[in-house]
């Protein structure tokens, strides 16, 4: 349920983002893990969010999380216990 439950915030902070003048192209796709600014729980969920364009404009998001065990940092796992930030 997490991992569903974030992903509506993810895709928004995406949108609301990359709204600028060069905005979305047809062929981008969008890479994002960040815990706090971008919808995600925690490091290891990693979102991909591809617009989905009909006659050069965006009609819908397509949207998947994955989990992953390690994702590098200062120790295995995402939160270690002495983790300040």
């Amino acid at each position: 349920p997490v991992h569903l439950g974030a992903m509506q915030a993810a895709v928004k902070f995406q949108v609301e983002y990359w709204n600028n003048d060069e905005g979305l192209q047809e062929g981008d796709v969008l890479v994002s893990n960040h815990p706090q600014l971008a919808g995600g729980s925690h490091l290891p969920d990693i979102t991909v969010i591809t617009p989905v364009f009909h006659e050069g404009e965006i009609i819908f998001f397509l949207a998947s999380r994955g989990h992953h065990a390690d994702i590098g940092g200062i120790s295995p796992g995402s939160m270690p216990p002495h983790s300040k930030k």
